[in-house]
């Protein structure tokens, strides 16, 4: 009996479920339309800045407080610390922003250490550029363009880094040799090489966009066909998702577009000038780029990659790809390789050109006896 009575009432109790959860559904959607029309009328980018500090720093290591100490560390003036990133507590796109305004000050420093400590000079380039034209700029030792037999080519990795850097994130947080190009110029000036410092990432001119005035109309069409309705969402969901990327990006401030520097592109020229490449983690392609197959044979025999690995320094690494050797930098910090395969680097180098050297006197050799030889069949022809 009293089980036909539940059972009875079965159905009256999965009805009732059914009709709350369609009157949770519809009540959710009028929800959803009510924030969405609430998010439209409030400018998101204002909201989340109220309570930040305005993006005002000082414009010198002064002004900072800051200063490089006789073994090149950075610390505060006043109470001898190291530099700290989280100033101001749950306010990271400020401390943020702090940093990369301190940064652009050591990029300024560095290009005084290239100038002053180093003695480099300053050349822009293209060197025919027109006084309209956008331009960048490298650095040369006195010599550089006249030393007939060694030269040494400076080139950071891609990022924020500028002429002279390897890491800002050391340079600010370690020192500024394990940071900076300074201690490979003095070493390779020291062994006769003339220096040429390049900048790739400073390889283009970036503006901002014009802003376009909007045309959209703030009274909204309930006419609309459905399909321009989705398209207008989908464009106002694409510019909150816009700011909330900015947000967590605060590098990404504003819509810019990147004008190109004129360089030229001479790989067999190059190549044939080079005797050897040094690489430190490098993260670069031969297959993405279009680099034929004399080129990755040349990299095999004049290249060698020092790469982020538990191992002891300069200990072979096994390669899924061949385009040159690769042994360990001693370090599995990225950011270290350079400073950490100091030594090993210049090594290197030396046996590179040892064996130049000894292959030129060989063919000077070879073409002194043959000289000989050719005298000798002329004297006994006489």
């Amino acid at each position: 009996m009293l089980r036909s009575q539940f059972c009875a009432a079965k159905p009256a109790v999965c009805v009732l479920v059914i009709a709350m959860a369609q009157v949770a559904a519809q009540e959710d959607g009028e929800k959803t339309t009510a924030l969405r029309d609430l998010l439209s009328r409030i400018d998101l980018d204002e909201l989340m800045k109220k309570d930040e500090p305005p993006f005002t720093f000082p414009q010198t290591l002064e002004e900072f407080e800051y200063a490089f100490n006789e073994h090149g560390q950075l610390r505060h003036t006043k109470t001898g610390e190291h530099f700290i990133f989280n100033a101001r507590e749950d306010l990271h796109r400020w401390n943020q922003k702090r940093y990369e305004a301190l940064g652009e000050i050591v990029t300024q420093y560095v290009y005084e250490l290239l100038e002053k400590k180093c003695n480099m000079t300053r050349a822009i380039i293209p060197v025919d550029a027109t006084a309209d034209e956008p331009s960048s700029f490298i650095y040369l030792s006195p010599n550089a363009l006249s030393n007939p037999s060694k030269l040494l080519v400076l080139i950071q990795g891609s990022g924020v880094v500028r002429a002279g850097q390897w890491a800002r994130r050391l340079i600010i947080n370690q020192d500024l040799d394990s940071g900076t190009q300074v201690p490979f110029i003095t070493r390779a000036m020291e062994e006769g090489f003339s220096v040429i410092v390049l900048n790739p990432n400073e390889n283009h001119l970036e503006v901002e966009k014009s802003s376009k005035s909007s045309t959209s109309s703030t009274t909204e069409h309930f006419d609309e066909p459905v399909e321009k309705k989705e398209r207008k969402d989908d464009k106002e969901g694409k510019k909150r998702r816009e700011f909330y990327e900015k947000y967590r990006n605060p590098q990404k401030e504003m819509e810019t577009e990147r004008i190109p520097i004129r360089m030229n592109h001479r790989e067999t020229e190059v190549r044939n000038k080079v005797c050897a490449v040094a690489l430190t983690d490098s993260a670069h392609s031969m297959w993405l780029q279009d680099t034929g197959k004399s080129t990755q044979d040349w990299l095999q025999q004049h290249c060698c990659n020092w790469v982020s690995s538990s191992e002891p320094l300069d200990t072979p690494l096994d390669s899924m790809l061949t385009d040159c050797p690769r042994v360990s930098a001693g370090t599995e910090r990225h950011e270290l390789t350079s400073w950490m395969s100091f030594e090993s680097i210049f090594r290197f180098f030396g046996e590179v050109m040892e064996a130049k050297e000894d292959e030129e006197i060989e063919e000077t050799s070879n073409i002194v006896t043959t000289r000989s030889s050719s005298l000798k069949s002329k004297h006994l022809e006489l």
